[in-house]
């Protein structure tokens, strides 16, 4: 049996990154200080929490919009339909408190549905949420823009490259950690929340003394037509699901549970009724004080009888209840105005930590390319986040950042990993029920847990039947379009990586025939690839051969070393730490220690590397040989030698099959490159 040794390798003559990019996410974060980088709940709350705090600044301000479609008369409705969303938004944070703890690895509603109701069920939910997250950075930072040219009109025809330029900059801020993010976004994030309050409870001070503010808007009309019974219930059942808005972002914490500090269960659940008690007071407060006001905020600006339109946009309803209480020219309502700017931009903050980690899920799962789960320099999914900011500007320029059209696709996702994760969560209880004992604490808990899960799931059905009525014509059959396509390209992720994972799968067939100045094979997982690459560099009949494999945070040794010794591997394993998460420099630490000890060698690395046939596989692997070799050029004296591994895919390039260890009847390819000077001394 060979011996397996692991040492430490911190280079420290590794090259230095590249100054502009230290200069704007920081310099890189040790694995191990992957703990500090976990949460409080009071800097949880402002990054997990934005989207649906900052809710409240628009999903008043399109429930009444669209009621005043049907006249000034439909104003009345509003506390009957604000009320009913409040309802719905204690049920579904009651609900998501049941699915933390229950599910707190962070897969939120994907994890629940796919455990519980199967695999189509879970990357419907996973694209659900994916497109979702996208268009909360369009709509957040389009309300933000708004509210932005609401108090500087002149800036109304740079929207676009406004909205464009702030995703740009949170993708900056959050690259460079999420501690730092938080730390960054907190006090935005509590001057909202403190001036919203001290407004609303300004406005009903003076409603109550017998002052009530008036809004800028309050002398204008609207002219409509009388509706039909039909039109009247699906106005009101439109201006309910605008108002539903104010329940996005919810689901983020059971996503983002990974991220808080232990115990991680009890501060996200605290964290989530915090989220939900604050945004029901502001939607609750804010939507009284526009009806006491009488804002009248209408789709399109022209529709409002005396309203020159021509003269500019419209001012948001945050702004007109901020002027009708403090008065337009005062400082409040310009804190008011930039405290609500910076949170909707801040509500953005939101997707840029649930769609990493979501991604990092399904990559885990082989449903998302794999580079999805990998960490960064800051410690963070810097990959999804650069995914996300790329899509949602793509979004803001197709839709020339109009709040108005993007809030029509939005909530459309929200509320299908809603209905999908407690529908899920129905079902895991049911079958925890089966498990557990009459008459015990556990099966107590278990039955409130289905009583709380049943009535979410009744809930949540109900409003995606409303929403999908409502919204459809108005654009959201464009989500409906994304999803199935986004699911059915995991599914089709999955079932590739599935394929590969069996077909270079370690197995007892393989056979080291070949015999044959320091050769080093590096390992990732023990698989054929692997052995191939070791009976190359023993066929080249090295003075030694080592296995030397890089530890990143989270791999598992003790099985790599297990599988070493089962399979006999013929070349002794040497784990090198890497805690800065990188491959090449810890290998060249290796390299040189090692010719410190014995003295000038001529070294070959020996890296596997997959060959495939499809243009599409080649961004589903790392492509991590070729980097690493890229970096190993620069050290004297050192031979890079890639060892192919043509998948199955490849015989649309050359004709034939995977190319097998030696002993099989199909021949084997070789590609060796030399890099750098070898170096040659009698020292």
């Amino acid at each position: 049996m060979s011996p397996a040794v692991t040492t430490d390798s911190r280079d420290p003559n590794a090259a230095p990154s590249p100054a502009v990019k230290r200069m704007l996410i920081g310099e890189p974060l040790d694995s191990e200080k992957l703990d500090g980088q976990l949460l409080p709940k009071k800097r949880a709350l402002p990054i997990f929490a934005s989207d649906a705090l900052s809710s409240v600044a628009y999903a008043p301000q399109e429930l009444l919009m669209i009621l005043l479609i049907g006249g000034t008369a439909f104003m009345a409705f509003a506390p009957h339909v604000a009320a009913a969303v409040v309802v719905l938004l204690i049920v579904v944070v009651l609900s998501y408190r049941q699915l933390i703890k229950a599910y707190p690895s962070g897969g939120g509603d994907y994890e629940v549905a796919r455990t519980n109701l199967g695999e189509k069920a879970g990357v419907v939910v996973a694209s659900a949420l994916l497109v979702d997250y996208v268009l909360t950075v369009a709509v957040s930072v389009s309300s933000g823009v708004d509210n932005i040219i609401s108090a500087i009109p002149v800036l109304d025809p740079w929207r676009v490259e406004l909205a464009i330029g702030f995703v740009v900059l949170l993708v900056i801020v959050n690259l460079r950690g999420v501690r730092e993010a938080s730390q960054a976004f907190a006090i935005p994030t509590y001057i909202f929340i403190g001036s919203v309050a001290l407004m609303i409870v300004t406005g009903l001070f003076r409603w109550a003394v017998g002052d009530a503010p008036v809004a800028s808007s309050a002398e204008f009309t609207v002219q409509t037509e009388s509706l039909s019974q039909i039109a009247f219930i699906l106005l009101i059942l439109r201006a309910f699901s605008s108002g539903c808005s104010a329940l996005t972002g919810v689901e983020a914490v059971s996503n983002g549970v990974p991220a808080f500090r232990k115990p991680k269960i009890k501060n996200a659940q605290t964290t989530l009724v915090l989220m939900g008690g604050i945004a029901i007071l502001l939607f609750t407060g804010l939507t009284a004080l526009a009806l006491i006001s009488r804002v009248h905020y209408a789709e399109n600006p022209c529709d409002l009888v005396g309203f020159d339109c021509a003269a500019g946009p419209q001012p948001s309803l945050m702004a007109q209840v901020a002027s009708a209480t403090f008065g337009g020219d005062s400082i409040p309502f310009f804190v008011i105005q930039a405290a609500t700017a910076c949170v909707l931009l801040l509500a953005a903050n939101t997707a840029f930590n649930g769609f990493p980690l979501l991604g990092s899920v399904l990559a885990r799962d082989s449903y998302a390319p794999k580079s999805l789960n990998s960490r960064g320099d800051r410690l963070v999914f810097s990959n999804g986040m650069l995914i996300l900011g790329g899509a949602a500007i793509l979004i803001l320029v197709v839709f020339q950042a109009d709040l108005t059209t993007l809030i029509q696709l939005y909530i459309i996702g929200v509320f299908v990993s809603f209905s999908l994760g407690q529908i899920g969560m129905v079902r895991h209880w049911r079958r925890e029920l089966r498990l557990l004992k009459k008459h015990s604490a556990a099966r107590r808990e278990a039955l409130t847990g289905l009583a709380i899960n049943s009535v979410g799931a009744a809930f949540t059905v109900a409003v995606l039947v409303v929403v999908t009525v409502t919204k459809f014509t108005h654009g959201a059959w464009l989500v409906f379009l994304a999803m199935p396509v986004l699911a059915f390209l995991m599914v089709g992720v999955n079932r590739y990586y599935r394929d590969v994972e069996h077909e270079i799968a370690m197995d007892d067939t393989v056979r080291f025939g070949s015999t044959g100045d320091l050769a080093i094979v590096l390992v990732g997982k023990l698989q054929k690839p692997v052995a191939k690459a070791i009976d190359y560099a023993l066929a080249a009949k090295h003075d030694k051969t080592l296995a030397v494999h890089v530890a990143i945070a989270g791999d598992d040794i003790a099985e790599l070393k297990a599988d070493w010794q089962y399979h006999g591997m013929p070349v002794p394993l040497i784990v090198v730490d890497s805690p800065f998460r990188q491959y090449a420099s810890p290998l060249i630490g290796f390299i040189e220690k090692y010719r410190e000890k014995h003295g000038p060698s001529v070294v070959t690395v020996y890296l596997p590397q997959y060959i495939v046939g499809h243009w599409w596989e080649t961004p589903l692997h790392n492509r991590r040989a070729r980097r690493i070799a890229q970096q190993l050029m620069m050290v004297h004296g050192v031979t890079v030698t890639l060892v192919p591994w043509l998948l199955d895919s490849s015989e649309i390039i050359y004709g034939r099959r995977s190319r097998p260890l030696p002993g099989d009847d199909r021949g084997g390819r070789i590609e060796q490159r030399h890099y750098g000077l070898v170096e040659h001394s009698d020292n």
